[in-house]
């Protein structure tokens, strides 16, 4: 199992892909702290892991809170004596024009996309210090890495996420703490149903309208960028650090 004894925080871990990363982590041997601000659904993914062997506790916490992300880490240490991994992928979407977003939007944003991480990042660095080793692996997004009509506040928070990423991975390096960031595409999520909800689309028309560059021609599944997530989390990626893995079903790469 490539995280045996492994103690891994994953935030976000209620839904989607972070209830597929907190389930696969866990069949790969690792203690799962599962962060969510939604305690039923935190408990919920528990639950799912607990009833295939694994073992898995929850905390509900709001990582824009800097108190939260402390509790979270003390939290983990109290109930396991350290922390391996840390996956930041909680998330919050605002969209839109730039001359649509109010304060409230763009405080919202950069609260939970980009000081979360690092609120969380710093939350963990002494345990991973005194560790010796860790791997952080930062959730952004195809929208770190193009333009999209009307994804103003969301696009510039995920794109912070990748000079993060390569910043801590530079700061961090000579305490063998290695940082890194998946990059999704389009995936179906609860999130993403959430949106579609909001704006009155149907799934047809989400796969006509977002996934006409992708060269796989669909959605992504949860399990699939959980995959990502666990390489760069374990020893497989022992010699990647300040990169972003795109599993994006092609659609950058045209």
């Amino acid at each position: 199992m490539r995280l045996e004894d492994k103690v891994a925080i994953i935030t976000g871990s209620g839904s989607g892909i972070g209830r597929a990363a907190a389930g696969l982590f866990a069949e790969e041997g690792a203690k799962v702290v599962v962060a969510d601000i939604n305690l039923e659904s935190a408990h919920q993914t528990v639950q799912g892991i607990q009833s295939a062997g694994g073992e898995a506790i929850s905390v509900e916490a709001d990582v824009s809170k800097e108190e939260d992300s402390r509790r979270i880490a003390d939290l983990t240490y109290s109930e396991y004596g350290k922390i391996d991994i840390l996956v930041n992928n909680a998330a919050a979407f605002v969209f839109g024009r730039v001359e649509d977003a109010t304060s409230e939007d763009w405080d919202r944003i950069f609260s939970v996309n980009v000081k979360g991480p690092a609120f969380c990042v710093k939350s963990v660095i002494p345990a991973m210090k005194k560790n010796g080793s860790g791997a952080i692996v930062n959730i952004g997004s195809i929208s770190s890495m193009i333009a999209q009509p009307d994804y103003v506040p969301y696009n510039t928070s995920k794109s912070a996420i990748l000079n993060f990423t390569r910043c801590l991975a530079m700061d961090l390096a000579p305490f063998n703490i290695r940082v890194n960031t998946v990059c999704p595409g389009v995936t179906h999520t609860p999130a993403l149903e959430k949106v579609m909800q909001e704006e009155g689309i149907t799934l047809e028309e989400v796969n006509a309208r977002l996934n006409q560059p992708c060269l796989l021609k669909r959605l992504g599944q949860p399990h699939e960028i959980a995959h990502g997530i666990l390489f760069l989390a374990s020893d497989d990626a022992s010699f990647v650090t300040g990169t972003s893995l795109l599993v994006d079903g092609g659609y950058t790469a045209q």
